[in-house]
Protein backbone atom coordinates (compact mmCIF):
# COMPACT_ATOMS: atom_id res chain seq x y z
CA UNK A 1 0.00 0.00 0.00
CA UNK A 2 1.10 3.63 -0.95
CA UNK A 3 -0.77 5.13 1.10
CA UNK A 4 -4.26 6.10 2.71
CA UNK A 5 -5.29 8.33 0.33
CA UNK A 6 -8.69 10.75 1.30
CA UNK A 7 -9.87 12.86 -1.64
CA UNK A 8 -11.27 16.68 -1.76
CA UNK A 9 -13.04 18.58 -4.47
CA UNK A 10 -12.37 21.76 -3.82
CA UNK A 11 -13.62 22.95 -7.40
CA UNK A 12 -13.56 21.58 -10.49
CA UNK A 13 -13.42 24.39 -13.40
CA UNK A 14 -10.69 25.04 -16.38
CA UNK A 15 -7.71 26.33 -14.94
CA UNK A 16 -7.44 29.32 -17.07
CA UNK A 17 -10.35 30.54 -14.66
CA UNK A 18 -7.97 29.75 -11.64
CA UNK A 19 -6.70 33.26 -10.11
CA UNK A 20 -5.96 34.97 -6.19
CA UNK A 21 -9.17 33.86 -5.03
CA UNK A 22 -9.00 30.20 -6.17
CA UNK A 23 -5.39 30.51 -4.94
CA UNK A 24 -6.59 31.74 -1.42
CA UNK A 25 -9.55 28.85 -1.52
CA UNK A 26 -6.79 26.25 -1.99
CA UNK A 27 -4.61 27.61 0.78
CA UNK A 28 -7.30 27.58 3.32
CA UNK A 29 -7.75 24.17 2.94
CA UNK A 30 -4.57 22.82 2.87
CA UNK A 31 -3.67 25.04 6.23
CA UNK A 32 -7.14 23.26 7.36
CA UNK A 33 -6.25 19.68 6.97
CA UNK A 34 -2.22 20.72 7.65
CA UNK A 35 -1.87 18.77 10.86
CA UNK A 36 -4.31 15.94 9.88
CA UNK A 37 -2.42 14.71 7.06
CA UNK A 38 1.53 14.13 6.18
CA UNK A 39 1.24 14.99 2.54
CA UNK A 40 -0.73 16.72 -0.07
CA UNK A 41 -1.45 16.14 -3.83
CA UNK A 42 -3.17 19.12 -5.82
CA UNK A 43 -4.21 18.25 -9.21
CA UNK A 44 -4.70 21.04 -11.63
CA UNK A 45 -4.91 21.99 -15.04
CA UNK A 46 -1.88 23.02 -16.67
CA UNK A 47 -2.02 26.28 -17.78
CA UNK A 48 -2.08 28.63 -14.61
CA UNK A 49 -0.10 25.39 -12.41
CA UNK A 50 2.87 27.12 -12.68
CA UNK A 51 1.05 30.58 -10.80
CA UNK A 52 -0.74 27.94 -8.33
CA UNK A 53 2.32 26.89 -7.34
CA UNK A 54 3.98 29.69 -6.80
CA UNK A 55 1.60 31.24 -4.83
CA UNK A 56 0.86 28.26 -2.53
CA UNK A 57 4.42 28.29 -1.59
CA UNK A 58 4.62 31.46 -0.63
CA UNK A 59 1.44 32.18 1.18
CA UNK A 60 2.11 28.74 3.06
CA UNK A 61 5.72 29.48 3.16
CA UNK A 62 7.04 27.25 5.96
CA UNK A 63 4.19 24.97 5.91
CA UNK A 64 6.52 21.91 6.30
CA UNK A 65 4.91 19.04 4.20
CA UNK A 66 5.27 17.91 0.77
CA UNK A 67 2.12 20.07 -1.64
CA UNK A 68 2.50 18.23 -5.11
CA UNK A 69 0.78 19.54 -7.63
CA UNK A 70 0.77 17.71 -10.93
CA UNK A 71 -1.81 17.55 -14.05
CA UNK A 72 -1.70 15.69 -17.48
CA UNK A 73 -1.17 17.31 -21.07
CA UNK A 74 -4.14 14.49 -22.09
CA UNK A 75 -7.51 14.19 -20.61
CA UNK A 76 -7.73 10.68 -17.92
CA UNK A 77 -9.98 8.98 -20.36
CA UNK A 78 -7.53 9.46 -23.89
CA UNK A 79 -5.89 5.55 -24.56
CA UNK A 80 -2.27 7.50 -24.25
CA UNK A 81 -3.22 10.18 -21.63
CA UNK A 82 0.02 10.75 -19.04
CA UNK A 83 -2.63 11.60 -16.29
CA UNK A 84 -1.93 8.43 -14.38
CA UNK A 85 1.83 8.22 -14.16
CA UNK A 86 1.75 11.83 -13.31
CA UNK A 87 -0.75 11.05 -10.25
CA UNK A 88 1.41 8.07 -9.49
CA UNK A 89 5.03 9.53 -8.97
CA UNK A 90 3.25 12.62 -7.73
CA UNK A 91 1.77 10.20 -5.07
CA UNK A 92 5.51 7.92 -4.14
CA UNK A 93 7.32 11.54 -4.63
CA UNK A 94 4.74 13.32 -1.52
CA UNK A 95 5.19 10.09 0.42
CA UNK A 96 9.36 9.77 0.62
CA UNK A 97 9.55 11.37 3.48
CA UNK A 98 12.15 13.47 1.67
CA UNK A 99 10.11 16.62 0.77
CA UNK A 100 8.93 19.46 2.68
CA UNK A 101 7.92 22.17 0.28
CA UNK A 102 5.64 22.97 -3.28
CA UNK A 103 6.62 20.90 -5.77
CA UNK A 104 5.56 20.40 -9.44
CA UNK A 105 5.61 16.60 -10.60
CA UNK A 106 5.43 16.16 -14.43
CA UNK A 107 6.60 14.05 -17.20
CA UNK A 108 9.08 12.43 -15.06
CA UNK A 109 10.48 15.42 -13.18
CA UNK A 110 10.05 17.10 -10.09
CA UNK A 111 10.76 20.81 -9.78
CA UNK A 112 10.47 23.25 -7.20
CA UNK A 113 7.10 25.19 -7.68
CA UNK A 114 7.87 28.76 -7.41
CA UNK A 115 10.51 28.07 -9.92
CA UNK A 116 8.79 25.66 -12.30
CA UNK A 117 6.97 26.98 -15.58
CA UNK A 118 4.96 24.94 -18.25
CA UNK A 119 6.93 25.13 -21.56
CA UNK A 120 5.66 22.69 -23.47
CA UNK A 121 1.74 22.23 -24.96
CA UNK A 122 2.93 19.07 -26.92
CA UNK A 123 5.00 16.88 -25.19
CA UNK A 124 4.66 15.07 -21.68
CA UNK A 125 7.44 16.78 -20.28
CA UNK A 126 5.24 19.89 -20.43
CA UNK A 127 7.18 21.52 -17.43
CA UNK A 128 11.05 22.84 -16.89
CA UNK A 129 12.98 24.91 -14.50
CA UNK A 130 15.73 26.99 -16.51
CA UNK A 131 17.11 28.35 -12.96
CA UNK A 132 16.74 25.61 -10.82
CA UNK A 133 18.00 21.71 -10.46
CA UNK A 134 14.80 19.43 -10.73
CA UNK A 135 14.72 17.97 -7.13
CA UNK A 136 14.04 14.66 -8.12
CA UNK A 137 13.72 12.65 -11.44
CA UNK A 138 11.53 9.53 -11.57
CA UNK A 139 12.61 6.55 -13.90
CA UNK A 140 12.74 3.15 -13.00
CA UNK A 141 15.02 4.83 -10.31
CA UNK A 142 13.94 7.87 -8.43
CA UNK A 143 17.14 9.80 -8.51
CA UNK A 144 16.87 12.50 -5.58
CA UNK A 145 18.69 15.88 -5.64
CA UNK A 146 19.31 15.93 -2.20
CA UNK A 147 21.27 19.37 -2.35
CA UNK A 148 18.38 21.17 -4.06
CA UNK A 149 15.57 20.21 -1.16
CA UNK A 150 14.48 22.55 0.86
CA UNK A 151 15.35 21.64 4.56
CA UNK A 152 12.33 21.01 6.63
CA UNK A 153 11.24 24.89 7.88
CA UNK A 154 10.99 25.31 11.77
CA UNK A 155 8.28 28.27 11.61
CA UNK A 156 4.73 28.48 9.70
CA UNK A 157 3.11 32.12 8.99
CA UNK A 158 0.23 31.43 6.69
CA UNK A 159 -0.99 34.53 4.56
CA UNK A 160 -4.33 34.49 3.00
CA UNK A 161 -4.48 38.06 1.42
CA UNK A 162 -3.77 38.69 -2.21
CA UNK A 163 -3.89 42.13 -3.89
CA UNK A 164 -4.75 40.72 -7.92
CA UNK A 165 -3.67 44.08 -9.56
CA UNK A 166 -0.80 43.01 -10.64
CA UNK A 167 0.73 43.39 -14.29
CA UNK A 168 4.06 41.95 -16.59
CA UNK A 169 5.02 44.55 -19.20
CA UNK A 170 7.86 43.49 -21.38
CA UNK A 171 9.95 45.91 -22.80
CA UNK A 172 9.75 45.93 -27.06
CA UNK A 173 11.70 47.93 -29.26
CA UNK A 174 10.44 50.73 -30.07
CA UNK A 175 7.35 50.83 -28.01
CA UNK A 176 7.33 54.16 -25.73
CA UNK A 177 5.34 52.90 -21.96
CA UNK A 178 4.22 56.40 -21.90
CA UNK A 179 2.23 55.51 -24.70
CA UNK A 180 1.38 51.88 -24.18
CA UNK A 181 0.83 51.58 -20.63
CA UNK A 182 0.56 55.24 -19.37
CA UNK A 183 -0.26 56.33 -15.96
CA UNK A 184 -0.86 53.00 -14.41
CA UNK A 185 -1.45 53.51 -11.04
CA UNK A 186 -4.72 56.19 -11.93
CA UNK A 187 -6.20 52.88 -13.26
CA UNK A 188 -5.52 50.52 -10.26
CA UNK A 189 -2.16 48.88 -10.80
CA UNK A 190 -0.55 48.59 -7.72
CA UNK A 191 2.32 45.87 -9.16
CA UNK A 192 4.50 45.31 -12.06
CA UNK A 193 7.31 43.17 -13.40
CA UNK A 194 9.08 44.40 -15.92
CA UNK A 195 10.54 41.90 -18.46
CA UNK A 196 13.94 43.80 -19.35
CA UNK A 197 16.31 42.34 -22.13
CA UNK A 198 19.38 40.62 -21.29
CA UNK A 199 20.94 41.01 -17.33
CA UNK A 200 17.97 44.02 -16.84
CA UNK A 201 19.26 45.97 -19.33
CA UNK A 202 16.72 48.48 -20.94
CA UNK A 203 16.49 51.49 -23.85
CA UNK A 204 18.19 54.44 -21.58
CA UNK A 205 17.48 57.60 -24.15
CA UNK A 206 15.07 59.50 -22.54
CA UNK A 207 12.45 59.93 -25.87
CA UNK A 208 12.45 56.17 -25.25
CA UNK A 209 10.41 56.53 -22.20
CA UNK A 210 10.99 53.72 -20.33
CA UNK A 211 13.08 55.21 -17.55
CA UNK A 212 10.58 58.22 -16.79
CA UNK A 213 7.80 56.11 -17.07
CA UNK A 214 9.07 54.14 -14.42
CA UNK A 215 10.21 57.24 -12.21
CA UNK A 216 7.01 58.22 -12.48
CA UNK A 217 5.26 54.81 -11.91
CA UNK A 218 7.51 54.27 -8.76
CA UNK A 219 6.87 58.05 -7.54
CA UNK A 220 2.84 56.90 -7.35
CA UNK A 221 3.31 54.26 -5.20
CA UNK A 222 4.11 51.31 -7.64
CA UNK A 223 5.45 48.16 -6.54
CA UNK A 224 8.11 47.23 -9.28
CA UNK A 225 10.23 43.80 -10.15
CA UNK A 226 12.60 44.07 -12.93
CA UNK A 227 13.20 40.12 -14.30
CA UNK A 228 14.61 39.24 -17.83
CA UNK A 229 13.51 38.00 -21.04
CA UNK A 230 16.15 35.45 -20.53
CA UNK A 231 15.33 32.00 -19.45
CA UNK A 232 18.68 31.39 -17.79
CA UNK A 233 21.42 33.01 -16.00
CA UNK A 234 21.66 36.04 -13.32
CA UNK A 235 19.78 39.38 -13.11
CA UNK A 236 22.47 41.89 -12.69
CA UNK A 237 20.44 45.32 -13.62
CA UNK A 238 23.30 47.24 -12.36
CA UNK A 239 25.70 46.67 -15.04
CA UNK A 240 24.31 48.69 -17.14
CA UNK A 241 23.54 52.97 -16.89
CA UNK A 242 19.41 52.05 -17.57
CA UNK A 243 19.44 49.16 -15.07
CA UNK A 244 21.73 51.45 -12.11
CA UNK A 245 18.95 54.18 -13.20
CA UNK A 246 16.19 51.96 -12.55
CA UNK A 247 17.13 50.47 -9.02
CA UNK A 248 17.80 53.90 -7.69
CA UNK A 249 14.04 54.85 -8.63
CA UNK A 250 13.35 51.78 -6.65
CA UNK A 251 12.55 49.37 -8.86
CA UNK A 252 13.43 45.87 -6.81
CA UNK A 253 15.65 43.32 -8.89
CA UNK A 254 13.79 40.05 -9.26
CA UNK A 255 16.78 37.93 -9.13
CA UNK A 256 15.82 34.40 -10.75
CA UNK A 257 12.21 34.06 -10.05
CA UNK A 258 9.90 33.25 -13.32
CA UNK A 259 7.77 36.13 -14.43
CA UNK A 260 4.43 33.88 -12.75
CA UNK A 261 6.55 33.56 -9.14
CA UNK A 262 7.30 37.33 -9.46
CA UNK A 263 3.80 38.62 -10.25
CA UNK A 264 2.72 36.44 -7.31
CA UNK A 265 5.21 37.86 -4.74
CA UNK A 266 3.90 41.29 -5.52
CA UNK A 267 0.58 40.67 -5.12
CA UNK A 268 1.48 38.74 -1.63
CA UNK A 269 3.68 42.03 -0.32
CA UNK A 270 1.53 44.43 -1.55
CA UNK A 271 -1.33 42.72 0.27
CA UNK A 272 0.96 42.32 3.42
CA UNK A 273 2.93 45.33 4.24
CA UNK A 274 5.33 43.66 6.98
CA UNK A 275 6.48 41.27 3.94
CA UNK A 276 10.07 42.41 1.95
CA UNK A 277 10.06 41.64 -1.58
CA UNK A 278 13.98 41.47 -1.08
CA UNK A 279 13.40 38.27 1.03
CA UNK A 280 13.34 34.49 -0.09
CA UNK A 281 10.23 33.26 0.95
CA UNK A 282 10.60 29.33 -0.24
CA UNK A 283 13.74 29.57 -2.55
CA UNK A 284 11.99 31.30 -4.69
CA UNK A 285 15.03 33.80 -5.62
Amino acid sequence: VMANIELRVVFNTDSSRIGPKEWIKIARVLDTYRKRYDAFVVVHGTDTLAYTASALSLMLAGFGKPIVLTGSQLPLLNPRTDARQNLIDSLVCATAGRLHEVAVCFGGLLLRGNRAQKTSTSVYRAFSSATYPPLATLGVDINWNENALLEKPVAYRPRFKLEPNVMRVPIIPGVDPRVAYGDIAARGVRGIVVEAFGVGNMPDQRNSGWLPWLRDVTRNGVLVYLSSQCLTGALAPELYKSGSIALRYGVYSANQMTPECACVKLMLCLAHHDLNVNFPFAGEL
